[in-house]
């Protein structure tokens, strides 16, 4: 079982031909409005690929983004209403798939600390795995009492931050990047991956697929050969795939296959939660492409 403490977001999604320079002013194509955000990204990866998941989050008085989340069967238990804004981004995607991509906090700056640790002492008896990620506020202190009562952590880099980075790090099992955050961490630490001393090190290399840092060796994952649409989520859906797979038992070279199969699929598609495929149709996708 795991809990997400993580963002929820509404994504505005500009399609673009190309991305503006400074100061230029272009047309977008078409706009959508998509449930997004790293934290509920995940959640529903996680979902989809078929291990139980409670999201703890907040959105602002938003009927929309609670009917969003019940269409994808969510469970709303631990998401809160409150007041001000709910999270949101702005995105652009291009013609090669390619995003840029400005985001606004919201209420997912609104995590309390008491709260937080009542809902990790509810399940502390199970000690599953927690999720985190920079989008929202408090991070650092549930990592702590997650580790205090024997929980797992998982923790996004991202948006990156290497102070934030750094002080969680002690209590991180899984600590999830891509490339680029890769290279941040360690210019900006001067370390390398080894010397961070966390069980695992997950990195996204995009079309290049993944590598699995674990115990003194590296597990690589070849992506599949398929032209994108949208990339936005892509990295959110490829680590709750694989963290579902491993926390149902599968190894760790089948979950990072499965989870390769699911960020695959889902780049065909526009958007990012409403994008991410269920477990029925990843392993539909290996069966032909393995």
């Amino acid at each position: 079982m795991i809990l997400n403490f993580g963002s929820i977001n509404i994504d505005n999604v500009y399609q673009v031909s190309r991305f503006p320079g400074a100061g230029e002013t272009i047309s977008a194509k078409s706009l959508e409005k998509i449930l997004g955000g790293k934290g509920i990204n995940q959640t529903i990866a996680v979902q989809r690929a078929g291990a139980a998941i409670f999201h703890v989050g907040h959105v602002g008085k938003d009927e929309w983004i609670f009917d969003q989340l019940s269409k994808m069967e969510v469970d709303k238990k631990f998401i809160y209403s409150c007041a001000g804004v709910t999270g949101h981004a702005i995105i652009y995607v291009d013609d090669l798939g390619e995003n840029k991509i400005v985001i606004h906090a919201g209420a997912n700056e609104q995590f309390k600390s008491k709260q937080c640790d009542e809902i990790l002492e509810q399940f502390k008896l199970e000690k599953p795995w927690v999720i985190l990620q920079n989008e929202i506020n408090l991070s650092l202190e549930v990592a702590i009492k997650a580790k205090e009562l024997g929980f797992k952590v998982c923790y996004s880099a991202a948006p990156f931050s290497s102070e934030c980075v750094n002080k969680i790090l002690p209590y991180v099992d899984l600590l999830a990047m891509n490339e680029t955050e890769m290279k941040e961490l360690q210019n900006t630490s001067s370390k390398n991956l080894a010397d961070f001393n966390v069980a695992m090190t997950l990195v996204t290399l995009g079309s290049r697929g993944a590598e699995l840092y674990i115990q003194g060796e590296v597990i690589k994952q070849t992506s599949f050969d398929i032209k994108p649409v949208d990339t936005t989520g892509a990295g959110d859906t490829f680590l709750g795939s694989f963290i579902a797979r491993y926390d149902c038992g599968e190894s760790v070279q089948s979950a990072l296959q499965y989870a390769s199969g699911a960020a695959a699929i889902q780049i065909t598609r526009m958007g990012a939660a409403p994008a991410i495929p269920t477990y029925n149709q990843v392993q539909e996708f290996l069966n032909v492409n393995t």
